[in-house]
């Protein structure tokens, strides 16, 4: 017979892992034209340099035509398109509220980019 005990801690291990999980299920996208700094900031991997980085870029280049056109701004990529592409846009509104974390890749030191 399972005591009261080891009910509770199930129990508590069963919520807090749908927590987490739905912490990790970030949905929505930012626009990349429109995108101010803290924005940007909640797509995967872009802290404050990369952030200014594309609004940078943006305002010397004009709006992004497509996704990919994001690859022209310094250190991002096509392994950093791939993690960014599911979470931009370049057109309507952002709507991604939440930091996106995506897991490490658990390979050898990758470069960033």
């Amino acid at each position: 017979m399972i005591n009261r005990n080891t009910v509770l801690i199930l129990a508590f291990i069963v919520a807090f892992s749908s927590l987490a999980m739905a912490a990790d299920e970030a949905t929505g996208v930012v626009n990349i034209n429109t995108a101010g700094f803290e924005q940007l900031q909640l797509l995967p991997r872009v802290g404050p340099a990369l952030a200014q980085r594309i609004i940078d870029f943006r305002e010397a280049n004009g709006p992004f035509g497509s996704i990919d056109e994001v690859m022209a701004v310094k250190g991002i990529g096509e392994s950093s398109l791939a993690r960014l592409e599911p979470y931009v846009a370049t057109k309507g509104e952002s709507t991604l509220t939440v930091k996106v974390k995506l897991p490490r890749s658990s390979g050898t030191a990758s470069s960033a980019g």
